[in-house]
């Protein structure tokens, strides 16, 4: 008061000089705030902050999202907590890269970065303002801020601060948010919020924390010293997060939202972008950790579990206390232990291991940064292939080195043996058995279990074939562990879930030996840790490249309510048939990622020969085919294909040579021409098979339509005339080759005709657009198609042979398929079966299942037996003729 008494006594001229000093000194604007930061004019200071700030990565998938930004929009970043360096961090970065980059800060104070001249404006425009007004003047209140905003400058706004709290709730400061949702409403140009973190701590949470987060701050909130000392230690451990842009002008549109007034609009957006930020950390680091023992009493305390506890002791007559004690026990067996030191101990281990005995994991960035953007609103369910024992370390490796949270992996029980067992339970791993029949307690439990990590955010990995593949090709799926997880999703376990087929691929399988020997009927050998000590030799070999692609994840919830139905309501076997079909829609997405390798083709290119002799150029142009079709298809191929084709077949060629799978007709040659045969050992072919079955995928289709022209028996025929034929394979291999439901024959005959006409195989009529005319030189190439049905023709005759001689009986699956097998090898012995590699436990299991389900039974049946024989010794003559 006493200044403004002062101020008044002024005589005017002396007034008016301090007005056109103060004029002069703040220059053409009074507007000056510390809340405009113009960059770092200070040479040291910016040496300095610059160093820091390069150490952080700000990865293409985060400026995408920026890019993707309209450009006449109104930008503002928001960050959950209120740290100073975040928004230097992102000042500079994206002012470095020419995108929009936040200047103005609405809740932060620049005294300490800016320029002395600067600082004293700022005083002397606010000191003039008080005297004329007598109140401070408002950032916010002025208009200066949202004038900014919508001249093109961006800001930046923290969500979660307590002081801010206390001045906006108790002394009603104003809140940046109120003001964005107040300027939005009056203007067309939409305000983008665009969240994003810079997480320091990559590690998830426990909830009980220990002393150093009590002292340095937590995992989440990292106090300064924790944060500079991972800055300046650990950069490389820093991850920097933009989530999806948050449009301001849609938001405010929701019909819950626009009911409300903007007091209720602000609390409703900072609740939305906090979630946001939340999910998107989580993507990172994963849920909240809780003790093993935390995680069995949640478990066996639910109230819904002691009620079928009590119930299963009445029905059993066992007392209550047993029943629990082996709850307990069931729970001990399968729940993981889930240890960051065990981990990080894998990641370094891993890490030299497959350095050693691969050449390269090769995985796509984007498929990554996709299945991560979808787990920020769902958990999701990893659901690869199963080739090697090799698949349990991989996919939780690659997920750990890309920033992701090691999932939990549904593991067999047969690897809980020490040491291996309680290292995989601290990696993630549970453990089930192999069968859940007549073990309702187990099941009971172990469907609890999976409930309870879905529950808490975790992801699960599952193999849905069940075991390890030793065919090269997937096998048929399992359906249990997948309708335990589903039944956990409609329990209420989780809002959704996001399915992932995600293909492992290698060039060279490590178990290549053992799976010789079982695909000849040999028995599996048990793990062990004698075995683990053996593996150490597997560390002297390179196995090439591993390929890892992962599909486009899909919804549960989505994918429920565009088939309209209602699970709630269905009936146990309608259950089981839905998700049945949902694990064939898997399994073909998974052989839809798969990648072409020079091994599978090669492999295909030997064995698909009319004889086991053959010249390399005769190789060479069945592989030439078998490419182009690929190409035409728009098959993802190896990367080793794309760079050096020649090169890479012949490495190929010589490694067949070196181990023994193809042998020179004439040893004494020494340079291999295209005149140079060779011969196929017939006690390698099983493995060749192996390498052709991971391919084989992509030529199913072709194969099935070269069947049916073959069928055809003539030159000319429509598109029509093969649809008959092509849904009677699909239909007797529906558990050899998986496809897609909703893509019709009609469909995938065409798209095969496509790749048969540009291969010069077909011509269309020039008098009828309708027909098709098979050329003289087509009709060679088709059968080298065709060649890829043959082993699993002869399979499936040894198996209707089998039923022929043999009556009735009451075996299951697994010894059936052993009969069958002993058979074919006397087939084979008297030169009735040609192919070595037909005589396989996998086809002879789906042959019988097949069959089975058709009528087939044994020698009683044998008119449904003519009519399958009869079709396959067609098709058979027809092919090898």
């Amino acid at each position: 008061m006493r200044l403004f008494q002062f101020f008044k006594t002024l005589l005017p001229r002396t007034r008016a000089r301090i007005r056109i000093t103060i004029d002069y000194l703040l220059g053409d604007t009074s507007d000056y705030f510390a809340n405009l930061y113009p960059g770092n004019r200070s040479y040291i200071a910016r040496k300095i902050l610059n160093s820091l700030i390069r150490k952080l990565t700000l990865d293409d998938h985060n400026l995408e999202k920026i890019n993707a930004i309209d450009q006449h929009a109104c930008i503002v970043y928001a960050s959950k907590n209120k740290r100073l360096f975040d928004f230097l961090f992102f000042h500079t970065r994206l002012k470095e890269l020419g995108l929009p980059y936040p200047e103005l800060g609405f809740d932060l104070r620049f005294f300490f970065l800016l320029p002395v001249k600067h600082v004293l404006r700022i005083w002397l425009s606010h000191l003039d303002y008080f005297l004329h007004h007598f109140s401070f003047k408002d950032f916010y209140g002025s208009g200066y801020a949202l004038g900014e905003l919508f001249s093109g400058k961006s800001g930046f706004v923290c969500l979660i601060e307590e002081d801010d709290f206390y001045n906006r709730f108790i002394r009603s400061t104003p809140d940046p948010l109120y003001h964005l949702i107040e300027f939005q409403k009056r203007m067309d140009k939409p305000v983008i919020i665009v969240p994003e973190d810079i997480i320091y701590v990559t590690k998830p949470m426990h909830k009980n924390p220990g002393l150093g987060e009590i002292l340095f701050g937590t995992h989440e909130k990292p106090g300064l010293i924790k944060r500079v000392n991972n800055l300046l230690r650990h950069p490389e451990k820093i991850k920097v997060a933009i989530a999806r842009p948050v449009n301001l002008k849609e938001f405010i549109s929701r019909p819950e939202i626009e009911c409300l007034d903007s007091e209720f609009q602000t609390h409703r957006l900072r609740s939305y972008l906090v979630d946001i930020l939340n999910r998107q950390r989580k993507s990172i680091t994963g849920p909240v950790l809780k003790s093993r023992q935390e995680i069995t009493e949640d478990i066996l305390t639910r109230k819904s579990l002691r009620e079928f506890l009590a119930d299963y002791a009445a029905r059993k007559n066992i007392s209550l206390k047993k029943t629990n004690k082996k709850a307990a026990a069931y729970i001990n067996e399968i729940a993981a232990n889930y240890n960051l030191r065990i981990i990080n101990f894998g990641n370094w281990m891993l890490t030299w291991i497959f350095k050693n005995i691969f050449e390269g994991l090769m995985v796509n960035q984007k498929e990554i940064n996709r299945m991560r953007e979808k787990y920020t609103e769902a958990p999701l369910i990893l659901v690869p292939c199963h080739k090697s024992h090799l698949d349990y370390l991989l996919l939780p490796y690659v997920m750990f080195r890309n920033n992701m949270p090691c999932p939990h992996i549904a593991a067999g029980k047969n690897l809980s043996f020490w040491p291996l067992g309680p290292l995989f339970r601290g990696g993630g791993a549970f453990f089930l058995r192999r069968t859940f029949k007549g073990a309702e307690l187990y099941a009971k439990i172990f469907a609890a279990y999976l409930e309870k990590l879905l529950y808490e955010g975790f992801n699960i990995k599952i193999f849905i074939e069940g075991g390890r593949s030793r065919t090269g090709k997937l096998l048929t799926p399992r359906p249990g562990g997948m309708a335990m997880i589903i039944r956990a999703y409609l329990n209420g376990a989780c809002d959704n879930l996001y399915f992932v087929p995600i293909f492992v691929g290698y060039d060279r399988v490590l178990e290549e030996d053992a799976y010789l020997k079982e695909i000849d009927g040999g028995k599996k050998n048990p793990e062990t840790l004698k075995g683990l000590i053996n593996t150490r030799k597997f560390l002297k070999k390179k196995y090439g490249k591993v390929y890892i692609r992962f599909d486009e994840p899909i919804s549960i919830k989505d994918y429920i309510q565009q088939k309209n139905l209602n699970l709630s309501r269905a009936t146990d076997q309608e259950y089981m048939d839905f998700v049945k079909h949902f694990s064939y829609k898997l399994m073909a997405a998974i052989n839809d990622k798969a990648v072409a390798t020079p091994h599978g083709i090669i492999a295909s290119a030997v064995l698909n020969s009319s004889k086991n002799n053959f010249t390399k150029g005769q190789m060479i142009e069945r592989v030439n085919t078998y490419l182009n079709i690929l190409m035409i298809h728009e098959v993802e191929l190896s990367e080793t294909l794309l760079l050096d084709l020649d090169n890479t077949f012949n490495t190929v060629i010589y490694n067949f040579l070196s181990r023994n799978f193809i042998e020179l007709a004439d040893e004494d040659e020494e340079d291999i021409t295209n005149e140079t045969y060779f011969i196929v050992k017939h006690n390698k072919r099983a493995i060749l098979d192996y390498y052709k079955n991971s391919v084989i995928s992509f030529f199913v289709p072709s194969a099935y339509t070269a069947v049916a022209i073959l069928e055809m028996d003539r030159f000319k025929f429509a598109l029509s005339d093969l649809v008959r034929r092509y849904r009677f394979l699909q239909k007797i291999f529906r558990d050899e080759f998986f496809y897609d439901e909703e893509i019709t024959c009609e469909e995938q005959i065409s798209k095969s005709i496509k790749g048969f006409i540009s291969e010069g195989i077909l011509v269309p009529d020039s008098a009828r657009s309708d027909m098709l005319n098979l050329t003289s030189r087509g009709l060679r190439k088709l059968k080298w198609f065709a060649a890829f049905m043959l082993p699993f023709f002869e399979s499936y005759e040894t198996a209707l042979l089998y039923f022929e001689k043999e009556k009735n009986n009451s075996l299951d699956e697994k010894e059936l398929a052993k009969k069958i097998h002993s058979h074919g090898l006397r087939l084979y012995k008297r030169k009735q079966v040609t192919l070595k590699e037909s005589l396989s436990l996998i086809n002879y299991r789906n042959a019988a299942r097949f069959f089975s389900k058709n009528g087939i039974n044994g020698s009683e049946d044998q008119i449904q037996i003519d009519y399958y024989k009869q079709i396959i010794n067609r098709l058979v003559r027809l092919t090898i003729s």
